[in-house]
């Protein structure tokens, strides 16, 4: 697969933080972000200065991410604060997500394009109930890496007997999850312990650095390379003395490949066509593939607008009105209503929708699904199935998380009440 400058960044990573409340994901990030000399000095300045106002003894790292004002007031996290920084190996995103289980769908959003999850734990807690939410949402997200950080370490004499514990209790509940791949940390966010630098304090662990593990992390099969995917934005039709007579269809590639002379279909008309060419703002380019975000122009004039997709032959998605999904609620003000019509955005696409049943609602911290309770509201995780005005073109969220995620929009107001992910 071709990997030219501007086609694929394997170099980017996207993680998400994950904890209970004083877990110590913001202290982690401004560790991360501190050791790493990512900080201006203005900002590292503001820090110092807003430490000495709350009394802290210490330079208090966290205030780096906790950009709210409430957040600094309370000393919690409670929007989702993204991150960048780099280091010479790889680039990096961090979405720091909030602990309290009322910011439950603050979690969803901020890990719904991660490639990676770091579920901080309390060494003095060990694993706790928030530690099983976040990570069933992990693995609800299909996020194929995760690192338990087990924080704290400093507050336990850094007991290789305590991590021990904490690691077998977390195996015991994540073996009922899909998580490929769990590396376990014993850190200090404090004091740097293992965070970018080895500890001496902790000479039985063995293991790598959270820093060096991030750096190293595979990341190449986050992407379906295998079923072509590519969900038309809009078409670019620039009517330029140079441009006269191009014709060509924008968008994302969500999944697999595509190359010039290709055989494809477009859904839902069933047309087909070759491939004459792909198109990025460097120039032609002679595959794509996903995330690419490229212009594709075919050898025949089709009829084709946004919300169409272009598959491959002989390989096409579903095409349902009858869906079954798993969704996280995120509306304070309103529940979820039978029979009521919802607008759905899916890739590209929007279709008006009804919801025909609440199936089950999942009980995060057990994994038990609750049957007698099926009012669904705020933060609540569900299985629900419902039917669309016209046929979505999808695949389940376990074979592409693009074509496979939806969100319900509340006509009404027009605001998201719900994130989904189709079985």
């Amino acid at each position: 697969m071709t990997t030219q400058k501007g086609y694929l960044d394997m170099d980017l990573l996207r993680f998400t933080t994950a904890g209970s409340v004083d877990d110590g994901k913001s202290t982690l990030i401004g560790r991360l972000l501190y050791d790493c000399k990512s900080i201006f000095e203005d900002q590292l300045e503001a820090v110092e200065e807003s430490s000495k106002k709350r009394g802290d003894a210490i330079v208090n790292l966290a205030l780096l991410t906790d950009g709210l004002k409430a957040e600094r007031e309370q000393g919690i996290t409670i929007d989702v604060a993204y991150r960048y920084f780099a280091t010479p190996k790889r680039k990096f995103i961090i979405s720091d997500t909030p602990g309290h289980i009322q910011y439950t769908r603050n979690m969803v959003t901020g890990a719904s394009t991660a490639s990676l999850a770091i579920i901080l734990v309390d060494a003095r807690k060990g694993v706790i109930e928030q530690t099983c939410r976040h990570s069933f949402i992990a693995s609800l997200l299909q996020i194929q890496h995760v690192i338990v950080a087990v924080n704290k370490m400093d507050l336990v004499d850094y007991k290789e007997e305590v991590f021990d514990q904490i690691v077998k209790d977390y195996e015991g509940f994540s073996s009922r999850l899909e998580i490929p791949h769990i590396d376990f940390i014993p850190i200090s966010a404090l004091h740097g312990d293992n965070v970018v630098e080895k500890s001496a304090a902790m000479p039985w662990y063995k293991g790598g650095t959270l820093l060096y593990t991030l750096e190293h992390v595979f990341i190449g099969n986050e992407h379906n390379h295998v079923d072509a995917r590519f969900p038309v934005q809009w078409v670019i039709r620039p009517q330029s003395k140079e441009h006269h007579d191009f014709r060509g269809f924008g968008g994302r590639v969500a999944g697999g490949v595509f190359k010039k002379g290709d055989e494809i279909t477009v859904q839902p008309s069933g047309f087909r066509s070759k491939i004459k060419g792909i198109h990025t703002f460097e120039g032609e380019v002679p595959e794509a593939f996903a995330p690419m975000s490229v212009s594709i122009t075919l050898e025949d004039e089709i009829d084709i607008s946004r919300g169409d997709m272009i598959v491959k032959q002989n390989n096409p998605p579903r095409v349902e009105q009858d869906i079954d999904a798993m969704i996280c609620w995120f509306s304070e003000s309103t529940q979820l209503q039978l029979g009521r019509k919802y607008t759905i955005r899916h890739t590209t696409r929007e279709a008006k929708c009804i919801i025909k049943e609440t199936k089950y609602k999942v009980d995060v911290n057990t994994l038990h699904k609750i049957e007698d309770d099926l009012e669904v509201g705020l933060n609540d995780i569900a299985r629900i199935s419902f039917r669309t005005s016209t046929p979505l073109l999808h695949d389940s969220y376990k074979r592409n998380r693009q074509t496979g995620s939806f969100i319900i929009v509340d006509d009404a107001t027009n605001a998201t009440v719900a994130a989904g992910m189709i079985i």
